[in-house]
């Protein structure tokens, strides 16, 4: 069966843009029962019905697709149909004699791509082989995030003691109905916080909300929180549920709780007293069994001080008032981190870095960490995208990293680490040092700096590279000894 060149769109409905209307009759008999079936016969038209049907599927011919790709790219024209609908799979359909172009355009976006001429069977072939193919990335990226959130737990095995007290505090807050209130610095960890209360409380199988209040406008505190009946406000056409309904028997975690308005401070005080709200513009009481945990990264005793917090609310939400030490206060626990970011890193991506280099975690232990946690997540994120070798070396870190404050002497140990953690450090530093003299010696020589140091050449290159040594920096340093 031939179908002409065109466009075909399906969400439960097929879209043809053919310039030949006609040619759908066979498609029609063989696919009317299982598809409805309409057509149009433009690219133009086409971007219009998407906007108002949001197909999962476009089939595109191909003369048609380079037309549009004339004065730009392929890749432009997919972002523009992508804009419009941002989960559509794209399918080039094309004549055996430009099957090549076909196979090209696949590389450069499309899904797949159908050779003229085309069979209902081949058509329902490819919509399920991408429908199977999509699924599988889905369960893919399901499983990549358990993984994640499993391995983010081994954070519990702190070597702080400050932790180890903030996490003896939440087992025995978990299992219980009270408000925690959590503070602390930008970074230092209350997000994760929240989540292992729930993860360890009796909610755990009911639903985590995350508001970040000092993201939505003072004018919609309230609408998100409680909701709004429609025609409450210019722009409420309809009914919205808010976060506290939709967290009904869950828990809620309310972060930045100090940036709140007045008016969403008394709601807050009734659902916490009362457990009863209402909806902005509506009289009807919701009942709301809500676990309710807060974050705050500025004093909110201050803020109650200042008139700016309401005290009855302050009592209510501090009842279990838990304080998380900066990063700088748990320093031990940094190796054990940026092993678990990298982990993490590796899970998520398709390098395999096995480590950071001795001289990035000697730095990182004398290193203030103003954004904390974030800032390390983060920093190793930048290295690991930056990074060739299968270790994260120097020279894709920041250069304050290593210039503030001043890097410890030589001989120098924490001693807060374990024996192992100190070992590695000391030996990689002695390592490095070791061959970074011998490289002098012999004026960045392979041959000769391998032969004094009783290795092979090529034992010589790999510990150059774990080290972010280069010969070319030891050329005609001085004239090589013996």
């Amino acid at each position: 069966m031939t179908i002409d060149k065109g466009i075909t769109t399906f969400l439960k409905k097929l879209h043809f843009i053919l310039k030949q209307t006609d040619a759908l009759k066979g498609i029609q008999d063989n696919l009317s029962s299982v598809y409805h079936i309409d057509s149009n016969r433009q690219l133009s038209a086409a971007l219009q019905v998407f906007r108002r049907s949001r197909p999962e599927f476009v089939f595109v011919d191909i003369e048609i697709l380079q037309q549009a790709a004339a004065e730009s790219n392929y890749k432009a024209v997919f972002q523009t149909i992508s804009l419009i609908c941002p989960n559509i799979s794209i399918i080039v359909m094309a004549t055996p004699k430009l099957l090549p172009e076909a196979v090209k355009i696949v590389h450069e976006g499309a899904a797949s791509y159908l050779t003229y001429p085309l069979v209902p069977d081949e058509l329902r072939l490819v919509i399920n082989s991408i429908i199977e193919q999509t699924r599988a990335e889905s369960e893919l990226d399901y499983l990549r995030e358990q993984v994640w959130q499993e391995d983010e737990f081994e954070l519990l095995h702190t070597k702080s003691a400050a932790m180890k007290t903030v996490f003896e505090n939440i087992r025995a807050v978990a299992a219980t109905k009270s408000t925690v209130l959590l503070t602390g610095e930008t970074g230092s960890g209350k997000g994760f916080t929240a989540r292992l209360i729930h993860r360890l409380s009796l909610r755990k199988n009911e639903r985590f909300i995350e508001v970040h209040c000092g993201a939505i406008p003072d004018t919609l505190v309230e609408s998100e929180m409680f909701g709004h009946e429609k025609g409450a406000f210019t722009g409420a056409i309809k009914r919205k549920l808010g976060k506290f309904e939709i967290a009904r028997n869950g828990t809620i975690f309310l972060d930045e709780i100090g940036t709140i308005t007045p008016p969403a401070q008394i709601k807050l005080l009734q659902v916490i007293q009362d457990g009863v709200f209402h909806r902005v513009g509506g009289e009807e009481d919701i009942q709301s069994d809500v676990r309710i945990i807060a974050a705050t990264n500025i004093d909110l005793k201050q803020l109650r001080d200042d008139k700016l917090f309401r005290s009855d609310l302050y009592y209510r939400l501090n009842v279990f008032p838990v304080e998380l030490p900066p990063l700088k206060e748990r320093k031990e626990d940094i190796p054990q981190l940026a092993e678990l970011f990298l982990a993490k890193l590796n899970t998520f991506h398709s390098k395999d870095i096995a480590e950071v280099h001795p001289k990035v975690l000697e730095a990182f232990l004398a290193y203030s960490w103003p954004g904390n946690i974030r800032e390390l997540e983060n920093i190793l994120e930048r290295a690991y995208i930056l990074e060739q070798t299968s270790i994260l070396r120097p020279q894709n870190f920041p250069v304050e990293l290593f210039t503030y404050p001043p890097k410890p002497m030589p001989g120098t140990i924490n001693h807060n680490l374990t024996l192992s953690e100190v070992r590695k450090i000391e030996l990689g530093r002695i390592e490095h040092n070791y061959l970074d003299l011998l490289l002098t010696t012999c004026n960045g020589k392979i041959n000769a700096t391998a032969a004094a140091a009783g290795i092979t050449t090529r034992q010589l290159h790999k510990l150059m590279k774990k080290h972010a040594l280069f010969k070319e920096n030891y050329k005609n340093t001085g004239e090589p000894r013996g």
